[in-house]
């Protein structure tokens, strides 16, 4: 019985979404539930699982091909069994040459039996490799298959050559933004066209929290079977902040401004396709360890490109944290609808003056960036003040202070 495979079901905000790979081919073999192909859509990457056992009998689109919701993309007949392709048949009578034909056919053949790579059937990452040390393909000999010229094979002959030879290559290569990336674009042009962005700055002493985070950081794990880290301080100062300032959690829809009563604080992820910002909802209302939980769980999704689109939409606020990747200070940029968004930096040893003495603290630079239209310089101060004066005393958070 053939059974069809079709696109999930699209919310609303996604219209289509591409085939970016395909993991079987036509006459494969697959299991109920094993991933036949990825989808990317303009937020994530989508697994299409087989629905049934059996062999993939048609593949109606190919990789790169858009596709809409509930579109049959492929057939598959269940039950049935992959064949092993035929051996090839021996050669007939007309296909043996004479003897003599074939001694004059060797004796003119050079002597080399390894066919001569051609620069034209280099694999991309060889093609690109050789682009990159100046390596002429011509001049290597291949060990792929039919002496195929591979990656290992240029840089093995490159890594035998001067500096000056190989070292005056200008490579470029030409590579089609993907979905994701063409949205995040998309989405940044969208901030910055249509937001009065502003951005405030304030430093904090995290020297408490992370005494805090020593003294009571074992016992945390096991109790909650997760470690306790920083960005759990961040978010639960940024639900409480929200609270006593929510014009900073607010949004806009065309003349009017929508306040947010619950704190649903999207969390920027690093994936390898780009930036995703899943959503801890109700942060106001979770404890550190439901929030670092939440985190955990986020990040290996992403890891794994499992995040499903009901993870990425929502958020009424932001957080990012450039100081993972060394970043001292930025100005980050403000995710529509979102009026505003918190950016975390390094962590470094500064000198500071605290009861009149000069003493070396763990400093962070922080960062507010918000949309000037409805929020104004003093409450986007008075929300950072809060958030330095709640992570410099963080007990302050177990008060709801």
């Amino acid at each position: 019985m053939a059974t069809e495979v079709k696109v999930p079901v699209l919310p609303e905000s996604v219209s289509d979404a591409t085939i970016a790979s395909w993991h079987k081919k036509a006459g494969d073999a697959v299991k109920r539930d094993e991933n036949l192909l990825d989808l990317e859509t303009d937020k994530v990457v989508l697994e299409v699982p087989s629905p049934v056992d059996g062999v993939l009998k048609e593949i109606k689109f190919a990789e790169g091909s858009t596709v809409t919701s509930q579109q049959v993309i492929a057939v598959i007949e269940e039950g049935a069994v992959a064949v092993a392709a035929p051996a090839q048949p021996a050669a007939g009578p007309q296909e043996v040459q004479p003897k003599a034909e074939a001694a004059k056919l060797q004796a003119a053949a050079p002597a080399s039996t390894t066919p001569a790579p051609v620069s034209g059937e280099l694999p991309p990452g060889a093609r690109f490799a050789a682009a990159t040390s100046g390596v002429n393909p011509a001049d290597v000999a291949g060990t792929g298959r039919r002496g195929m010229v591979t990656k290992e094979d240029i840089v093995n002959y490159a890594s035998g050559k001067t500096a000056g030879v190989a070292g005056g290559a200008r490579p470029e290569e030409r590579v089609p933004m993907t979905r994701m990336r063409a949205r995040i674009a998309e989405r940044l042009m969208q901030s910055k066209n249509s937001i009065a962005m502003l951005t405030s700055f304030n430093e904090v002493n995290l020297g408490k929290v992370m005494a805090m985070r020593k003294e009571l950081g074992e016992a945390f794990e096991k109790a909650n079977g997760i470690k306790l880290g920083f960005m759990s301080f961040f978010a639960k100062a940024a639900a409480n902040a929200l609270q006593k300032y929510p014009v900073i959690n607010a949004s806009v829809d065309g003349s009017d401004i929508i306040y947010h009563g619950y704190a649903d604080i999207s969390v920027a992820v690093s994936t390898d396709k780009g930036l995703v910002t899943p959503v801890l909802r109700n942060v106001e209302r979770m404890s550190f360890a439901d929030i670092e939980a939440g985190i955990a769980d986020y990040a290996k999704k992403a890891r794994d490109g499992k995040l499903g689109l009901e993870d990425l939409q929502g958020g009424t606020f932001t957080i990012t944290n450039g100081g993972t990747f060394g970043s001292l200070m930025s100005t980050p940029i403000v995710n529509p609808p979102q009026s505003a968004i918190l950016g975390m930096h390094a962590i470094k040893e500064r000198a500071i003056v605290e009861n009149g003495q000069v003493i070396a603290a763990p400093m962070m630079y922080i960062a507010l960036s918000y949309d000037h239209r409805i929020i104004d310089g003093k409450d986007a101060v008075l929300f950072l003040v809060d958030i330095k004066n709640q992570l410099e005393n963080p007990h302050r958070m177990l008060l709801g202070m």
